[in-house]
């Protein structure tokens, strides 16, 4: 095997005569060629093993940054009548520095199978079906219970 076919993958086709002159410089520089073809069966194989190896950590490095990745994953669960935000990916287009990217709040009206999610706008009562992923719940804050106290002046007794 030439070196051009390790490179190119593909025969390299020379003019006749360089080709002979080739052959020619091989004999003068007193090359076996059965001992050539050995060897260069041999490297072949170990480019091959080479490639093999760096396919396979390849695979293994890609395994488990899957698994790092999957284990940081909250799974999502919906019920009726929930309150949610939608993320709004449209504003990567026109970032704004402080502007929210979730809009909402929005109501679930139904959940599919594998993530869909059917909500409504309580302004207006649009319903429409969209990628589970892109909701998070909505979390109302309570106004603190208030006490009321009275001020008034002092009443001392003897």
């Amino acid at each position: 095997m030439s070196p051009y076919r390790l490179v190119y993958g593909k025969a390299c086709h020379l003019p006749v005569e360089l080709e002979h002159r080739a052959y020619w410089a091989i004999k003068q520089l007193n090359f076996s060629l059965d001992k050539a073809g050995i060897q260069r069966k041999l490297q072949l194989n170990e480019l091959e093993e080479i490639r093999n190896d760096a396919y396979n950590c390849g695979k293994r490095y890609k395994d488990q940054m899957k698994k790092i990745h999957d284990k940081n994953i909250l799974r999502k669960s919906f019920f009726s009548g929930q309150k949610v935000l939608l993320y709004n990916s449209r504003l990567h287009l026109f970032p704004g520095k402080l502007r929210s990217r979730w809009s909402g709040p929005f109501l679930v009206r139904t959940i599919f199978p594998h993530g869909a999610v059917e909500i409504e706008n309580p302004k207006n009562s649009d319903v429409f079906k969209v990628n589970g992923q892109r909701l998070k719940p909505f979390l109302e804050l309570r106004a603190p219970e208030v006490e009321d106290i009275l001020l008034e002046d002092p009443v001392y007794q003897d």
